[in-house]
């Protein structure tokens, strides 16, 4: 039997076929890349090569072959499941419950304004946890969840303050993609709590910031309707631009029709 790179290409792929591997053939440079799906980290092999090597040891080639990429893929996964942590991701509820390929994500919900994603996260890639990919990982959604919250208390919670007209507000924007996420860590809001003397309002306008503030009075109520609404509107990834007041572990939107406050001044001196 003549052996060719595409008669090649063609053993290769029935013997690698896994369903968490996929395959690209280029016809022009020879070539066949195998990648995992859930990370596209894979190997490309050069057909005419492994012809070549056909040609003296016949099956033997081709056993080397398979052998060497199972060996790579497997410990490229290992990999990724030893530094891939999953985290909570919050987002609007207007935001899609499907992947394109219409594979619903899985989620919880948490206010009337937010739900939970999840996401696995490996630093170089980012990918939000579908069903698919669920069975995969071979958890259970409630695994899932666990560890997702698990892993947010982990995260460092740096908050920059700043007090506007007696009413204290608290920063925090790390930039990591789950600054909003803090808002899960009980145990953090809990603490926040202790230091808070009047109504703690928590906000999470975009992925990339959590604003805790301590409201003492109406212009503080004010002051975090008109923040929100600035971060909402510049946020890559906005989510609310509503707030919620913050007792006992639940959330309570708020709606803050704010006024101008030079506009109130000078109704109250009429």
């Amino acid at each position: 039997m003549k052996m060719t790179s595409k008669k090649m290409k063609d053993e290769l792929m029935k013997r690698l076929e896994r369903a968490e591997w996929s395959f690209q053939y280029d016809s022009e440079k020879e070539t066949l890349r195998i990648e995992q799906t859930d990370t596209e980290k894979g190997i490309t092999v050069s057909l005419p090569g492994i012809v070549a090597k056909w040609e003296v040891k016949k099956e033997k080639a081709i056993e080397e072959v398979v052998y060497y990429v199972e060996e790579a893929l497997v410990a490229m996964h290992k990999e990724v499941k030893s530094t891939a942590k999953i985290l909570p991701v919050i987002r609007s509820t207007s935001f899609p419950k499907k992947a394109e390929e219409g594979n619903p994500f899985v989620m919880t919900e948490h206010t009337a304004e937010t739900r939970i994603y999840y996401a696995l996260d490996s630093d170089t890639t980012y990918r939000l946890i579908d069903q698919r990919l669920l069975q995969k990982l071979g958890m259970t959604e409630e695994q899932v969840r666990e560890m997702a919250l698990f892993n947010v208390r982990s995260l460092r919670a740096d908050f920059k303050r700043d007090e506007v007209a007696g009413n204290t507000f608290y920063f925090l924007n790390t930039n990591d993609g789950y600054d909003a996420s803090r808002i899960l860590n009980d145990a953090l809001l809990r603490d926040m709590r202790k230091q808070i003397s009047g109504d703690m309002v928590v906000a999470v306008p975009h992925q990339d910031v959590l604003i805790v503030a301590d409201i003492v009075d109406k212009i503080g109520y004010d002051i975090i309707a008109q923040m929100t609404m600035k971060f909402f509107a510049e946020g890559h990834v906005p989510i609310t631009s509503l707030s919620f007041v913050y007792e006992d572990g639940n959330f309570e939107p708020i709606f803050i029709l704010a006024k101008n406050r030079k506009e109130r001044s000078e109704k109250e001196k009429g």
